[in-house]
């Protein structure tokens, strides 16, 4: 069903009726209309508010205003939700561990580790990202030490901030060219301590703590949303309810990744990963939402060949663009006018330097904290799924 169904029903709410039956509630009506003595149990409430839960943090995200939409507040927001998300469904999982241990769920809880050990590679290159838009964050940091705050401009500060333009525009367009220029650097999260913290995830494929030259954001999505199907009625009586947790969970990390590799600069970015899910869940609304409003604004004439969909990438796009204009068109002495002009492109450039210097390194830390609680969270319930196993 295409995501322009759900618009009616796009903005957020407290009440969830509105956000239509969710798949507990339908179930719970069918057995209630064949024993009306028939009352939810604490295992039906538990997993139905987990979906309540999901759909109210994505209507909130899809509540934001438009000019806050891809902007690094709103992609710490998104980060927040699935951390949010994601402790609850651990919950979930040690509450219910001894149904993990047994077919079916052991299969289902192993594919859904599976992609959370994908995901790492996303926020890997997602970091690389970040540490990108912080070198053209250098740049705009030069034209501002060049051309604010002088009590007259000569040629010499100009040409100063012209370079550094010429820079930042040449790393820019590089960076859209080949969407790889960051693969050499091999970075990661893993600190000097990360084996002793997790010797029990040492099996980890190597690919999980570094991305290779060769690695494709697009082709790894493809990867963590392969097989991912919805749960048969028949798979849902025969699992008590816990499968469709498992599949809103993989969902929203599909979800959360894609939204990311849209965001910030990778190697091999790809938009085309398809979001398909049935309105019986009711957190489908606002995701499917977002998706397409990402997908609209990666259209737009101006952010169509952009490096990444980032609100503070497209603002140092603009801003470089009218600087090079102005400073091509200038000639010395300035005039009047001409200092005024510079003196506005100028402020404009503090506004966007101030928003990525203020911004970056908050993100980058809210990454590598998703980086180890899916880490920590995947060993911890392995963990407790093992355990429950061998006491059966």
């Amino acid at each position: 069903m295409p995501a322009t169904d759900y618009q009616q029903t796009s903005s957020p709410t407290s009440s969830f009726p509105s956000l239509g039956f969710s798949i507990f509630s339908r179930r719970r009506d069918q057995v209630h209309s064949m024993d009306p003595t028939h009352e939810a149990t604490g295992h039906e409430n538990e997993l139905e508010a987990f979906q309540k839960h999901v759909a109210e943090r994505f209507h909130e995200l899809l509540a934001a205003d438009s000019n806050e939409l891809l902007s690094i507040p709103w992609i710490h927001k998104l980060l927040d939700a699935f951390l949010c998300c994601q402790e609850e469904f651990g919950v979930i999982v040690y509450e219910n561990r001894g149904f993990f241990s047994r077919a079916p769920m052991d299969r289902y809880i192993s594919e859904f580790f599976e992609r959370n050990v994908k995901a790492l590679d996303v926020c890997n290159a997602i970091r690389d990202g970040i540490e990108q838009i912080r070198q053209w964050k250098k740049q705009l940091e030069i034209v501002l030490c060049a051309l604010d705050n002088q009590q007259s401009i000569g040629e010499g500060q100009f040409r100063r901030a012209k370079k550094a333009l010429i820079d930042l525009d040449i790393a820019m367009v590089g960076e859209k060219e080949s969407n790889s220029t960051l693969a050499h650097r091999n970075r990661s999260f893993r600190r000097s301590d990360v084996q002793r913290e997790h010797n029990s995830s040492a099996h980890f494929r190597s690919l999980s703590w570094s991305v290779s030259r060769s690695w494709s954001a697009a082709k790894q999505l493809q990867a963590i949303g392969n097989n991912l199907v919805v749960p048969r009625t028949n798979e849902i009586s025969a699992t008590q309810g816990l499968n469709v947790a498992v599949f809103t969970m993989n969902y929203v990390l599909l979800f959360v990744m894609w939204a990311l590799v849209a965001a910030i600069p990778c190697q091999d970015r790809g938009l085309q990963t398809h979001f398909s899910v049935t309105r019986q869940f009711v957190w489908a609304i606002p995701i499917l939402s977002l998706h397409e409003k990402i997908l609209d604004e990666s259209k737009k004439r101006d952010r169509r060949n952009a490096s990444g969909l980032l609100k503070e990438i497209h603002e140092i796009e603009k801003c470089t663009r009218r600087m090079n204009e102005l400073a091509d068109s200038v000639q010395f002495p300035l005039t009047e006018e001409n200092e005024r002009e510079v003196k506005q492109r100028v402020q404009e450039f503090g506004i966007v330097f101030k928003a990525v210097k203020d911004g970056l390194d908050p993100l980058e830390h809210r990454v590598r904290e998703v980086f180890h609680r899916i880490v920590s969270s995947r060993t911890e319930c392995l963990a407790s799924i093992g355990q429950a196993n061998s006491n059966d």
